[in-house]
């Protein structure tokens, strides 16, 4: 890796903890045990105000739409609020914007409806939580599921995952083709995380 990368993480009303967390959680570490060298990590939401997280949880966003960096690598997690973002114009124009300007962009659970809505999981295999496979049928009909995978290479830059924690072997899968297998090796052993043996269908 030539230069330090942004790592956007989108927040909304009812994201779901552990899909926007793991991904911070792998990306941050990996930078702060490197020398802060490797990673810029930032939360945005639509606006600068506090997100309430399923069950509860109240986060505070680093970033409104208008003052987001441009991100390298863009995370879009899920939750139940995603329902309501793949029907909210503003969002959706956003999440195109900062699609097309990304090096990456990955989804967790149910992050992979808006790829879907837009169109960029047409033809494209594509990862989700179990219980969303079927509104994805309805969403993005031509879109190709793969529940038997943890995730999956999408597109050239789009990668999906599964439920929840899939996001985090999504995570140790990107930073290994970003970073290599060193920094994998110490961002897992400092994290006390076990790697699953799942591999993404890179297409």
């Amino acid at each position: 890796m030539s230069k330090k990368l942004t790592v956007g993480i989108f927040l909304f009303e009812e994201v779901e903890v552990l899909d926007f967390a793991g991904p911070f959680e792998v990306f941050s570490v990996a930078s702060e045990i490197h020398d802060f060298s490797l990673f810029d990590v930032y939360t945005f939401a639509k606006e600068k105000a506090p997100v309430a997280a399923v069950n509860g949880l109240s986060v505070n966003p680093d970033h409104d739409f208008a003052s987001a960096p441009p991100a390298d690598l863009l995370i879009i997690p899920g939750g139940n609020g995603t329902r309501k973002l793949v029907e909210d114009p503003v969002v959706m124009e956003q999440f195109k914007q900062m699609y097309a300007a990304s090096q990456l962009t990955m989804t967790v659970c149910s992050g992979a409806r808006l790829p879907g809505v837009s169109g960029l999981l047409d033809g494209k295999p594509f990862c989700t939580h179990m219980g969303v496979y079927d509104h994805m049928a309805t969403l993005a009909p031509k879109a190709i599921p793969q529940p038997q995978l943890r995730y999956v290479q999408s597109s050239e830059k789009l990668y999906t995952s599964g439920g929840i924690s899939a996001g985090i072997d999504l995570s140790f899968f990107l930073l290994d083709q970003l970073c290599g297998e060193e920094v994998v090796a110490n961002t897992a052993g400092y994290m006390e995380y076990r790697q699953t043996d799942d591999t993404a269908n890179v297409v």
